[in-house]
């Protein structure tokens, strides 16, 4: 057991306004399982850089282990796997190896394939087992969640259960409460280290945020009398001032000096007055904490007249004239929320793909009503790009609501400057699922949605489905979403 020690650090980008972190302090035992949180575009992905003396900073980082980052760079890829491994951890066995990967239930004969013909679970294993077997190391785990099956997920839940010294970036919840035992998160105005998981730390997050909420209430209120005072003494300077030019005919006698001099004091003192007004003001609104706003999101979706809206009788896709799923059979109504669930790779996407008008080859009965809007969000964000205004013209989307949308899940107003691809992948996740919502339709398809989505947005998405209850068939591997969301679910099976 060691300590990492992190002593005022700060830090911030070339030509921003503002640090991302400011004397930040605290220290992590090595043995510690850490999830680390916070919202999109606060400096998590940064700070694990920071570790790896990535950027020059402010302040101390030290520590007595190395660090390594996941997702690690493989050059060559066309190589073997356990090659791979090999040089990754140059002293593990290859009976080691076997045996890791034993514990995440997958075969070792995916050692002995080209890298990068392995599925995405199957690499993330590899690396995962490769990176832990190198010895005297401190892993910073970065999203490895995305994209994964619910089965490997819970695969790598034993597989972390079973191992101490890391610190995970996850937005899956019900992942980080299964393997964390300290949460390490990003606030607005600081960074804090609770002992306990993902639940036990939002409990005490909210109980802590309805205290300061309390106390913010009494500041503003303080504030606005102090600035309403403020008010008054400037405008009776004003007027002292003006009192200086007004004559009539019975003040023709009075002394022009003794009104300047006798104005000239009462300004002096309305100054000062206005002075320590503003200094309190000042010192009151420094008081405030600065809480994550959670504002509720808005969806209008249109509901349709037919029924029911999709209707499938034994379905099965083919690809190559082989069926890819066991026949399903499932009907989509109005105000339903569809969760298409199983393995990567068993057709999941394409049943989303066949009811947005796709060409493919399937079995079975499969009807989608006439003239339904739907609305979509993709897997995939690698078409995104140019400005967030040019994005609103050519979808024809609200600029207003769709920007709205935006503010409420934490977009500042430098966001709003950034061309999309020049974004973090959950910003860009969100401007899709911000014209989404933004759309009114019949019908909202949506492929993992959350990849790359932080904690709270999350919770906002659920709220607002929850609220306006659209019709909504989607893919999702987060099961804390799936369970809170969806009223039927569709299990693919090979």
């Amino acid at each position: 057991m060691s300590l990492i020690s992190v002593k005022n650090l700060s830090f911030g980008y070339d030509g921003s306004y503002n640090n991302i972190f400011e004397n930040v302090s605290f220290n992590i035992d090595t043995d510690w399982k850490l999830g680390l949180i916070g919202r999109n575009g606060k400096g998590k992905t940064t700070f694990l850089k920071l570790l790896q003396g990535k950027y020059e900073y402010k302040g101390t980082i030290s520590q007595n282990v190395d660090f390594d980052y996941f997702p690690f760079e493989v050059a060559h890829k066309e190589r073997m796997a356990i090659e791979i491994a090999n040089e990754i951890a140059p002293n593990a066995q290859d009976w080691e190896i076997i045996k890791e990967l034993n514990l995440l239930n997958t075969d070792a004969e995916i050692l002995y394939r080209n890298f990068n013909l392995l599925s995405g679970g199957e690499q993330v294993k590899i690396l995962l087992v490769s990176l832990f077997l190198k010895g005297n190391n401190f892993l910073l785990i970065d999203e490895p969640t995305n994209h994964l099956d619910i089965e490997t997920r819970n695969n790598l839940v034993n597989y972390l259960d079973k191992k101490k010294g890391f610190i995970v970036v996850s937005h899956d919840r019900n992942f980080l409460d299964k393997i964390v035992d300290h949460i390490i998160s990003i606030n607005n105005t600081n960074i804090e280290i609770q002992k306990g998981n993902f639940s036990s730390w939002k409990e005490n997050k909210e109980r802590q945020d309805n205290f300061e909420n309390m106390q913010n209430k009494k500041l503003n209120k303080d504030i606005e009398k102090l600035e309403i005072a403020s008010k008054n003494t400037a405008k009776w300077s004003n007027e002292i001032e003006q009192s200086k030019y007004k004559t009539n005919n019975s003040e023709t006698t009075i002394d022009r000096g003794y009104l300047g001099h006798k104005s000239a004091k009462m300004m002096k003192k309305s100054k000062v007055m206005q002075q320590r007004i503003q200094k309190a003001i000042d010192e009151k609104t420094n008081l405030l904490k600065n809480i994550d706003r959670n504002d509720a999101l808005k969806i209008i979706p249109l509901t349709s007249n037919k029924t029911p809206l999709i209707l499938a009788n034994n379905l099965q896709i083919k690809y190559n004239n082989k069926p890819i799923f066991n026949p399903i059979s499932f009907e989509v109504n109005n105000s339903d929320r569809v969760a298409i669930v199983g393995k990567n790779g068993i057709g999941k996407s394409s049943i989303l793909k066949l009811i947005l008008g796709k060409e493919l080859q399937f079995d079975g009965e499969f009807k989608v009503a006439n003239d339904l809007k739907i609305s979509y969000v993709s897997q995939s964000t690698e078409t995104l790009k140019g400005s967030l205004k040019d994005f609103v013209y050519e979808n024809k989307i609200n600029e207003s609501i769709f920007k709205a949308m935006l503010v409420k899940m934490g977009f500042s107003q430098s966001d709003f400057d950034t061309n999309i691809q020049d974004m973090s992948e959950g910003q860009k996740k969100k401007v899709l699922i911000a014209k989404s919502i933004s759309d009114q339709a019949n019908i909202y398809i949506w492929d993992e949605p959350l990849n790359y989505i932080d904690i709270l947005t999350r919770e906002q998405i659920e709220e607002a489905i929850l609220n306006y209850k659209p019709t909504l068939i989607f893919v999702e591997h987060d099961e804390t979403f799936i369970e809170k969301v969806a009223t039927k679910i569709i299990n693919l099976k090979k």
